[in-house]
Parts: structure tokens; sequence; C-alpha cells
């Protein structure tokens, strides 16, 4: 009888734990990889800390995708796959993570150095530790298939690009995204010389004051433009903050000018063919390392016989293309794309998966961009491309912007003027400025509406009729100023901007309840979005490496390159052209007088000065767009 009634309740017992078990917490899914911590020796016996992550259900040999970082590796295997990896993962790679020299746990020192001599086979630097670290993988990793490809972003993209000077032979690919290639010319630390103040402060604490983290300063005021205003001159941060505790800030303190130092640092200068199959990477509005992809696409393309030298650019912040989706960047849209998985599913992992799986078809054109304001992808056998023809658009002593030259039969003076005074910098985005780091705000500062300054009387606009058509403008921009200053040093910043209209947008929000707090300010009518910006430094017209004083009133003439770009200015919106001299403290207030260092200037040696824009017949200010036809 027991075991009957045993053999009657046992099916209803495997019922009701199931039904229970549904409710109870479930055991977690397994992670998609497996860790291991090695410690990778290299030629001068260093060991650097490395981190190999293996799918747990690798079935064959596959290709191994290395990494190598100042941030910080993974101390445990991911619970799930990061998006950004995802359309990687897919087609399966052994990923390795490595801290460089003098990171976390790796031995060594970090010198935050891109300097790699070729010439001394003793040297150590971030391509031979790479070389050394492939050799290593491809013998010690089990069931690698022999082929690394190197992929990164910023400084991780830097340590892949260096591995194009002297790459392993297992080395069969690599993408370079957002590389720098020279920190005085341009990039994360200057622009053509003007020190970028508050970046190249912040990120040398970050990354030189404590080995074993990435420390953010702390800064004692909440807005960070009145704390750089306070501080008075440059001299003042060893003085006062880092006692020349950060080698890479007493480096640059020591080097105002583009010396041996800086030209040491500029390793593209050493590249001169595509040596591996490259994909660059770079961002229109990348707020970092705008300028580095391209160098090292045009470099490498100077001999690039295999057709394996390639570049994507796009709508994107620093890095915005290994973000999840890439909707937009700021409040503007991109017309429904997610170009950040975009790019990721239709051009990075077809890349990989050609050179490194032997899958695929290799790409057909050399240049792919996601176009704003079409909102669209384009790709180009060249870039430039040889349709686009350089057009002059011309800034008027009125106000006005245009396509027609100025009229020598114009009245009045041929010339707009106001005063800038390093006492009352212009800031480079809205009040209050939050630090660099870890703040948000630092990533779209380059989309922001420029309305918050348009009205200041040291920042002259110049605005174009509304466009009775689309203009589409592909390729290197440039600005042409004839300018003077009252001073013997100046600084100039050119913002090319595109004026959305009024209408723009339709209000999104109910007539009778109105906006909700902060709602209205954030509607694209009427906005004023960059497109390009960038700033020349007077001492620097003549020579980067020998710094020689303007002659005060004289009109000279400024050329500022403006990046490369691929947008289009709709119908109905107008362009805008903006010019002033301070850009604060982005860029280091210049003393406009001309003092040897401006690192040693000293609180007596900062003046105002009046500045001239001429827009005559014989000096003709003028923007240069490359206009598709």
């Amino acid at each position: 009888m027991r075991s009957y009634t045993l053999r009657l309740m046992l099916p209803l017992l495997l019922t009701v734990s199931a039904a229970a078990q549904q409710n109870l917490p479930q055991p977690a899914a397994k992670p998609p990889f497996k860790l291991q911590e090695v410690m990778i020796p290299v030629r001068d016996g260093v060991h650097l800390q490395t981190a190999i992550l293996t799918p747990v259900d690798q079935k064959g040999p596959l290709p191994i995708l290395f990494r190598r970082t100042p941030y910080g590796v993974p101390e445990k295997a991911p619970e799930q796959i990061p998006p950004s990896w995802m359309e990687l993962a897919q087609d399966g790679y052994i990923f390795v993570f490595q801290n460089l020299r003098g990171r976390f746990k790796s031995e060594g020192v970090f010198n935050l150095s891109s300097w790699v001599d070729l010439n001394d086979p003793k040297a150590t630097n971030e391509t031979t530790d790479a070389y050394d670290s492939i050799e290593w993988l491809v013998k010690n990793v089990p069931h690698n298939n022999g082929k690394v490809g190197m992929f990164g972003v910023s400084y991780d993209g830097l340590t892949t690009a260096l591995t194009l000077l002297h790459p392993h032979p297992a080395l069969v690919a690599i993408s370079e995204q957002a590389s720098p290639v020279d920190q005085w010319m341009n990039d994360d630390d200057h622009r053509y010389g003007a020190l970028r103040e508050s970046y190249d402060f912040e990120y040398a604490v970050m990354e030189q004051a404590d080995k074993n983290k990435n420390t953010h300063f702390d800064f004692e005021t909440y807005d960070t433009y009145q704390w750089y205003l306070d501080l008075g001159p440059l001299s003042n941060i060893n003085a006062k903050y880092l006692h020349g505790s950060i080698p890479y800030w007493n480096s640059s303190v020591e080097h105002p000018d583009y010396d041996d130092f800086w030209k040491k640092e500029a390793w593209v200068s050493q590249l001169h063919a595509s040596t591996v199959p490259n994909l660059n990477v770079a961002g229109f509005w990348d707020q970092e390392d705008p300028w580095g992809p391209w160098q090292i696409f045009r470099h490498a393309g100077e001999s690039d016989p295999k057709h394996t030298n390639f570049i994507v650019a796009g709508p994107w912040f620093h890095g915005e293309w290994q973000t999840p989706k890439g909707e937009s960047i700021g409040i503007i849209p991109f017309g429904g794309h997610e170009t950040a998985r975009e790019f990721r599913e239709k051009i990075q992992a077809p890349f990989f998966r050609y050179y490194l799986h032997g899958q695929g078809e290799k790409p057909a054109w050399q240049a792919s961009t996601f176009q704003s304001g079409s909102n669209t992808w384009h790709t180009y056998a060249v870039w430039p491309p040889k349709e686009a023809k350089p057009t002059k658009l011309y800034l008027h002593a009125d106000g006005t912007l245009s396509f027609a030259a100025p009229d020598v039969a114009q009245t009045g003076p041929a010339y707009r003027e106001y005063v800038s005074d390093p006492a009352n910098p212009v800031p480079y985005r809205q009040r209050p400025i939050s630090p660099t780091y870890p703040g948000g705000d630092w990533r779209t500062w380059e989309v922001a509406d420029q309305r918050f300054v348009d009205h200041r009387p040291d920042v002259l606009s110049f605005v174009s009729a509304p466009l009775d058509h689309d203009l589409t403008v592909t390729g290197p921009l440039a600005a042409n100023l004839f300018a003077s200053t009252s001073g013997t040093d100046s600084d100039f910043i050119v913002k090319l901007i595109d004026v959305y209209p009024d209408n723009a947008q339709k209000n999104t929000w109910s007539p009778e309840e109105g906006p909700k707090p902060g709602q209205y300010a954030e509607s694209l009518n009427g906005y004023e979005l960059p497109v390009a910006m960038e700033v020349r430094r007077g001492r620097y017209l003549v020579s980067y490496e020998k710094p020689s004083p303007l002659v005060p009133n004289q009109p000279t003439e400024w050329n500022i390159p403006l990046r490369d770009h691929d947008y289009v200015f709709l119908k109905g919106h107008r362009i805008m052209v903006q010019v002033q001299s301070t850009w604060f403290p982005v860029i280091d207030r210049n003393p406009q007088k001309f003092v040897p260092s401006i690192y040693q200037a000293t609180a007596y040696d900062f003046v105002p000065a009046t500045q001239r824009i001429y827009c005559s017949p014989d000096m003709p200010s003028h923007l240069v767009l490359p206009i598709m036809p």
C-alpha cells in the first residue's frame, strides 16, 4: 500500500518541484569566457600583466585579438559579452588585454611616451613590448591559430598604431582608433603649440599620480573655469599643486616649443608605408584625438600597393563608435541610425573576419563615412574625393558671409574688431564647467550650441543668408584670416557653424501644459551647431621651433586648418563663422604680450589687446570648403 502511494505521489512531487523552481533564484548563466592572468616577459626582463579571455565553448583554433592599455585589465571574466565586443565575439576570438609597463601590476616605469627608436636594438618601447608579447602569445596560448589582430581607442589606439613601425609577422590586421600621433602639433595636449591646459593637466595627473589607479584631481572650486582663472599663470600648477611630481607635466613645461623632445614623440614621421592592414577610425567631433587617425591614414598611404590602408569616420565624440548604439551626439540625432552598432557590425567585424578568419571580402573602398546632415553612410574610392572642389567662403565687414568676394566699392571700415582680455576669457563651453574626468559633459562639448557666446563683444559672428539648396562639404576644411593685434602675441580661434532654422523641430510638448523644465532648451530650433573649430597661436606663425613676436597692428595672414569632415548644410539653414581669441580653459590664455615661454609668464604679462579681422578685396578673410557637386 505504501509503495503504491509513493508511486502515485512521485509524478506530482516532480511537477510541484518544477513549478516551485520558477520562483526560486536561478543559477547564473555560464560566463562566456574563462580568464587566465599571466606575466609576459619582454626583452629587458620586465614582466607585463596580461589577462587572457578564452571562449568557454571554443571548438578549434582561434585568432587572438590583443589590446594594450594603461587603464587596467579585466580582473575576472565578464558575466556576459560586453556590447562593444558582441559583433567580434560572434566570430570567435581569444581576447587578450595587457597593462602597459609601469601600470598596475606590470613592472617597469610608465613614461607616457610614444618615442620609438628604430635604430637602437636595445631600446624598449611600446613597439618592442607589443612585438615581444605577440611572440609569447602565439607560442603559449593554447589553441590559437597563429594570427593576431590589435585594436583599441585613444591610448589603446596609440599602442595599436605603434606596431606599424615594426610589426610582428603574426600581426595580420589592426584597427587603430582615435590614436594621437604628435602631441605638440595636435590631438590631446596641444593645438599647433597652443596648450590644451585643462586636458593636459588633468590627464597627466590621472595617469602619473599613482601607478595603481586612475587619479582624478580634486578641484576646490565647483566651476573649473573659475579654478583655472584663479590659478593664474601656468607656473602656479607646479608652484601650488604638483611640485614637480608629475613627469609628463614637467616635460611640457620644459619644452614649450616644437623642439627635439616633441619631434621624437611624433612617431608618425617614421611611418611611410602600410605595413599591416589597418582600419583607421576617427570621430568628426572627437574632443580628444580628432587629428591622429587622418595623419596615420595619410602617412601609411604613401606606399600602399596592396590597398590595405582604410579609414572610417563618423559623427562621434571620442570612442562613441564603441558605445552600444550611437544614436546621437548630445541632442543631435542621427536620423534613426545606430551608428556605433552599424560600424561594428558592418565594418569592424567584417574587417577582422576577412584578415583573421579568411572569410568575407576585403573592403572595396578607401574611406567610409557617416555623413551628418544627410545622415547617410558613404564610401569613397579615395580620400579626399577628387570631385570635391575647394571653394572660398568670404567674411564681410558687415557681419555677413557669402561666396562672393568683398567688393572694392564697399564703404566704411574694411575690418571688424574686438578687445580680447585674458582676465575675462571666452569659455569653451557653458559654465559651470565640470572636470574633464570622470564627468560626462566633456564628451559632447564640441557640438554644444554656440549661442552661449555669440552675444559676447569679444566674439565676432559672420552669418550667411539661408541656403537655397543643400551644400555638401567633404574633405579637409581650412580658414585663412587676415588679422592684426595691438599686442605682440595672440591666438585666433575659428569656428564653422551650422545655424538651424527656428522651425527646425516641432515642439513635442502639449500647447496647454508647455514644456517640462529644461525641455525648451533641448530643442534644435535656432541651434548653432559647430562643424569644425581650431586655434592658431601667433608666436608660431613663422616657425614652430623658434617662436617670434607679432608686429603690433600689422595685418598678417593666419592659416588655420579645420580638420576633415563630411557634412551637409541643409536647405534653409545658415552658415556662421565665429572668430575669437580666447577659448578657456581648454586652451591656455595667451598673455598677448610676447614672452620667451608662456609657461614662465607672470601675472603682469597678461594684457588686453585689440584684434582686427580684415575683410577687404586685398585682404579677404575666408574659409576654404571642399564642396561636392
